[in-house]
Order: structure tokens, then sequence, then C-alpha cells
């Protein structure tokens, strides 16, 4: 197409918006290959699926491979772990059968403690069963169809993150079956060094514990699969496939590696922060936001004065956070659909910061300040039909006596 102009001042607007455009557009591209190179080079830590085909364990190679998987199984260059294994099918393993956790292989059950049921992968014709459903346990009829267990799942350093108990039942039916566990190791978001919270105390084991480990746990999975062979399944044949780089220090955003939701409510490193003590509100009838953009970071009731409640939690000092009040309205879930009075955290400085504690003390002031409206949830809850969900989460009979249900 051709353009006829009028006058030498037109034609050259004309082309000084087209230099203009040509410049914005080669800038654009420019800044896209530096950001894909910087992206590259900020990767400090290598996981084990990188180099797949040296590290797969020798002994087991040529066998049928099941393999438990999630949204966030991903390797660094984002593409799925699936797709990795599809691509070695047939040459060090035969992929036969697909498990998923909590939330389904491909995490389309949104709300918390929603079942999924099996079915067959359309494209590998293999059958995908379900952990969060009528089992949670693989059955031996699931196992009569692997010779070998691939676990790569992405925990987020919390003791009620249901995945590790996935691994947790996986090694446990393994065990007896005779069947050899692989688990790809990956960095706890939270670090490997703050501990928080109480150890669970066995009489309150349930799908958010089942087995003796701090709230906030600060180990790997790969270090919980150790620790679980060590001290629950001894003859479980066990190989930990490890990371390159990984200082037990790092949180996640220093990793270098791509943050991909785990579960569909814990949407980012943020989330995974504060999610230690804030899933507590789970235990009670306070939004624990699910239901916005921010889960677990916003909480809330239709009873809370926002006010009031910020300028006492601010007045605590805690170290390493601060209180905004804030006003939401959830789309499904607690409080749906009503405007709710609470608060954002924000979390200023995360080394400092303690989220169990500041949970604690959060439930211990609306405990105490809205003794008509305030309430515990009541079973069941993720698979205990007599216990307290609050007591099951906080690992203990005596805790919220002694901690929450006291005067401020």
């Amino acid at each position: 197409m051709f353009v006829f102009f009028r006058d030498e001042c037109t034609l050259f607007v004309a082309f000084t918006f087209v230099l203009i455009y040509i410049l914005i557009d080669s800038s654009i591209l420019t800044s896209n290959s530096e950001f894909r190179n910087l992206n590259s080079e900020s990767i400090m830590v290598t996981l084990a699926l990188s180099r797949f085909e040296k590290v797969f364990p020798a002994n087991l190679k040529g066998k049928r491979l099941g393999a438990v998987l999630h949204p966030a199984s991903v390797l660094p260059d984002l593409h799925y772990t699936l797709d990795l294994l599809k691509e070695y099918d047939g040459k060090l393993f035969k992929l036969s059968a697909l498990f998923g956790p909590q939330h389904g292989i491909k995490g389309h059950t949104q709300d918390n403690m929603i079942e999924w049921e099996g079915y067959t992968d359309p494209e590998l014709g293999i059958p995908v069963y379900s952990l969060y459903g009528e089992h949670r346990e693989p059955t031996a009829e699931m196992l009569s169809h692997v010779d070998i267990m691939l676990v790569d799942l992405q925990d987020v350093g919390a003791r009620y993150y249901t995945f590790i108990w996935t691994l947790f039942l996986c090694m446990k039916a393994c065990e007896k079956a005779g069947i050899p566990v692989i688990v790809v190791d990956r960095p706890n978001p939270i670090n490997c060094v703050d501990e928080e919270g109480p150890v669970l105390d066995l009489d309150y084991a349930s799908f958010v514990g089942l087995h003796s480990i701090r709230t906030r746990h600060a180990k790997t999975i790969g270090e919980l699969a150790v620790q679980f062979k060590e001290e629950r399944f001894p003859k479980c044949e066990l190989y930990v496939l490890g990371m390159e780089g990984y200082d037990k220090k790092m949180w996640y955003d220093q990793t270098g590696l791509p943050w991909i939701l785990p579960s569909p409510n814990m949407p980012t490193l943020d989330t995974a922060i504060v999610y230690p003590g804030m899933c507590l509100f789970e235990a009670t009838n306070v939004s624990e936001g699910r239901g916005t953009t921010r889960p677990f970071e916003i909480f809330g009731a239709p009873f809370i004065d926002a006010v009031k409640l910020c300028k006492y939690m601010n007045g605590l000092k805690l170290p390493g956070v601060y209180f905004r009040e804030n006003y939401f309205q959830p789309t499904f879930h607690k409080g749906a659909g009503q405007i709710c009075g609470g608060a954002q955290i924000h979390v200023l400085d995360r080394d400092k910061f303690r989220s169990f504690d500041m949970a604690v003390k959060l439930l211990q002031y609306i405990f105490n300040e809205y003794p008509k409206d305030f309430a515990w949830k009541q079973p069941p809850y993720e698979y205990e039909f007599k216990k307290l969900p609050i007591d099951i989460l906080l690992g203990n009979g005596t805790f919220r006596r002694d901690y929450i249900e006291t005067s401020i």
C-alpha cells in the first residue's frame, strides 16, 4: 500500500514516527533478550531433573515407572516433569502409571478438601490414580502397575501441607510392596534454617501430620524422605535425587528457579512465608482469604473491627511484620459475598518474622475480643472425624487452651 504526503512537513512527521517505532521495537527485543540471558544466568540451584539421565539409578533402568506429580513438577525451563518422563519413556524406563496428590495432578480442584477421581490419560493411555479421594495411600492394585515410584512434589515448608504426607504414604505402601522410591529433591521455599511451632503429638495424627515434625519443619522434601525412612520405613529402598548449588539459608527467590503455584491457593512466595501460621485460620470461622487473590496474607470476618485489630496487633511490635487495615468480599468459601473486616499481613523482614507466633497472637486477640462471634471449626477436617481441627493443626490437645484460649 502506498501513502502519498501533501508536503514535506507531513513527510517529516511520518518519518519521525516510523523511526521512533523502530527504536522502541528494537529496544523491547533487546530488553527481552537481556531478560532471557539474565534469567538463565540467575539460576543458582540445579535440579537433578536437569541431569536426569546421569542421576537416574542404573539398577532401576528398564523397569515400569509410576510418577507422583502436580502442577509445580517442572524443570527450570518451565517444561513439565511429565514431558521429561515422556522423553525417556522406553529408554530409561517404561512409564506405566501416574499419581496425583491433593488438588490433582493438574491442579484442577481449586478449593481445600475437595476429592478427585482417577482417570486414564488420553495421550499416554495409562492410569492416573487419585491419592486424594477414596485412597490416600496407593493400593496394591495401583502398585501392581509399577516397579519403581518417582515422587516429584514441591513442598512449602509447613507440616500442614499435604504433599509431604502423600510422599509418606507412598513410602509406606512401597516398603510393603518392595518397590523402590525415587524422590526428586526441591528447595524449601521458606529456608531450611528457621523452625517454628510444636512437634506433632502422634495422638493427633491426621492428613496434616502423620509423623512427629515441627509446624515449620526446615527441611527439603528429600530430607523429609530420608527422615521418614530412618524413623518409620527402614526397609524402604529410597533414592533421593539431590540438588546442586542449594544452600539451606536460601529463600525460594534466591534459587533462581521459577515459582509455580504448587496448589491453587499458594500463588506466591509471600503466601508461603505467612502460611505456617495463617493456615491455623482454616480451623476457625474467620476467613483466611480463600476466594481472594492473596489467600493467607489477607484475613478477616464480617464481625471484626479492622481498625481496632490492626491497632492492637501493631502495638505488639512483633518482629518483621505490619498489619494494614483491609476489607474484602470473598468470591467463595467463608464469608462469600459478605464484606469482611481484617488486615493484610505485610512482611517487612522475613528473616525476623515468625508466622506461627504471629498467628497465635492473632487468634488469641480474636478469641478474646469476639467471644460471641468467633468459633472453632468442628470436625471433620482432613479425614479426622472426632478431634477439633485446630488441635490437629496445632499438633496436640493442650496448646489451644494454654496459648490461645487465655486472657490478653
